[in-house]
């Protein structure tokens, strides 16, 4: 089975990037038939990282009310998991040159099905480091995946198509993402005790008013009315229950943990099977017949490129400012509006069902617009919908929140794209590691809003992620106006 291209997108090479717009590769095939069940079985890869990235961030708001730690230290859920990406890029491109694509997947998913198995020690224990240490290797795991998996399916088939083909494979990831998304809020977020004591403290039932109602002398105030008030409540009941009835808070741990850990055992079991197929299965080589340049020369090389050294800049404050933004819906929705952590996760669906759909509609005006254009408006926009998160009030801030995403939807495969513009295949292998490092904007980025959020404040610790943005903007306005009209003075 092969599929024909009808779009007019275009490719420097094998492992580069988007050509500049106007060539046309109508009737070239985008999957070749001797290489359709490779690219079937890497693009499952793109659904499995996209599911483990989301089924995560909730997790900060629920290890923040299980272990009773402040937002400052439940953030490290980030830090750990996106710090993997970090640690592990360089290591994996470095094996991929030295070994093959094949085996960089491979041990990609023993990482990441370790990583996904600490959970069961973890939840045992009661102990938030393990955990901690668990997402770390996850995402060692995620990081040889992203790392290989990219200029992989670049590589599968004729370079002009190639960029259809990336599109293609990174549409599964929002899937995975939503899988994620589901899970936590049909599976974990309605199983949880902390929950149910939620519940019980915004009803005002007996048994929960009793752990709180020594830190509210004047009665429990009406929640319907005050945003913010249930959540502090809430806190103040649990803290309580840890030091009047410690067996009681300790049974209540020891099962939401539980409900935490099942989906991470699962996916560990679905990612060891991925392995054992991919052992059995032959998969293409692309095997150079030159070596590469030695890393260092390839660095230094990289680094001389301005589009690429501010690119790298650019996603990890995109990174940053996507990672922020959605993990953090959970904390606006049940902090500010007084939501359940479901409802609040409902929102977070609604995210990224958005960010899906715009991805595609950004997709299209591509043909018409520059990238560097195109991206300095939609990080405009992303400043303006993130003031109105600061800014409004209840709901009507919420959906600002929400809307950053049909901004966000096109900003890392185009800032992807401009950095790895016009880069020769051994250049853009590395390069591409260079880019996945710079996920580590999402490890720093959750643990500093974390920080504002205990001093500042939910609803202040948003000028954090609009900064980012407006460094975004400053990016999208130069690549415009000197890299893409240098280019048009050239040609």
């Amino acid at each position: 089975m092969s599929i024909e291209s009808t779009e007019p997108d275009a490719i420097d090479d094998a492992n580069g990037v988007t050509a500049s717009p106007g060539s046309v590769s109508r009737g070239i095939e985008v999957i070749p038939k001797e290489y359709f069940a490779a690219f079937v079985l890497t693009t499952c890869c793109f659904a499995l990282w996209g599911f483990a990235n989301d089924i995560t961030n909730p997790l900060v708001k629920v290890f923040k009310e299980v272990f009773q730690i402040s937002n400052t230290q439940s953030s490290l859920v980030q830090f750990a998991f996106y710090g993997g990406y970090f640690t592990m890029a360089l290591p994996a491109a470095y094996f991929i040159r030295k070994f093959s694509y094949k085996g960089a997947i491979m041990v990609g998913f023993a990482l990441y099905a370790i990583g996904a198995l600490l959970s069961i020690p973890a939840s045992l224990n009661q102990n938030f480091w393990i955990f901690i240490a668990g997402f770390y290797v996850l995402t060692f795991g995620l990081a040889f995946l992203e790392t290989s998996c990219n200029p992989y399916i670049l590589a599968m088939g004729p370079p002009e198509t190639a960029t259809q083909r990336l599109n293609l494979a990174q549409a599964f990831n929002p899937i995975g993402s939503l899988t994620g998304m589901v899970i936590a809020t049909t599976v974990i977020a309605p199983n949880l005790q902390v929950g149910e004591f939620r519940s019980s403290v915004e009803s005002k039932t007996p048994a929960a008013v009793a752990y709180v109602e020594n830190d509210y002398p004047d009665g429990l105030p009406n929640f319907a009315e005050e945003y913010g008030t249930l959540d502090e409540a809430v806190g103040k009941g649990l803290a309580n229950m840890q030091v009047s009835d410690p067996e009681v808070f300790k049974t209540m741990q020891l099962h939401d943990l539980a409900v935490v850990r099942t989906p991470y055992v699962v996916i560990a079991i679905v990612v060891l099977c991925f392995l054992g197929l991919f052992a059995v299965t032959k998969m293409p080589t692309f095997a150079s017949e030159h070596p590469d340049a030695p890393m260092s020369e390839i660095i230094g090389r990289l680094l001389s490129k301005p589009h690429y050294r501010e690119g790298v800049v650019a996603q990890a404050f995109y990174v940053g400012a996507q990672i922020t933004c959605w993990t953090f819906i959970i904390h606006y929705g049940m902090e500010l509006v007084s939501l359940s952590l479901a409802e609040a996760q409902t929102w977070n669906i609604a995210a990224m069902v958005i960010f899906l759909t715009s991805r595609f509609v950004c997709t299209f005006l591509l043909k018409y617009i520059s990238p560097g254009k195109l991206l300095s408006v939609l990080a405009a926009a992303a400043i303006a919908f993130t003031a109105g998160a600061i800014f409004l009030e209840g709901k009507t801030g919420l959906t600002c929140l929400v809307l950053i995403s049909a901004c966000m939807s096109l900003m890392f495969p185009t800032i992807y794209g401009i950095a790895l513009k016009g880069l020769p295949a051994e250049e853009a292998k590395l390069g591409s590691a260079g880019l996945i490092m710079a996920i580590v904007g999402g490890a720093l980025l959750p643990l500093l809003q974390g920080k504002f959020i205990d001093e500042l404040g939910v609803r202040n610790s948003f000028y954090l992620p609009m900064i980012c943005f407006i460094a975004i903007a400053i990016f999208g306005v130069r690549t415009f106006t000197r890299f893409e009209q240098s280019e048009s003075a050239a040609a």
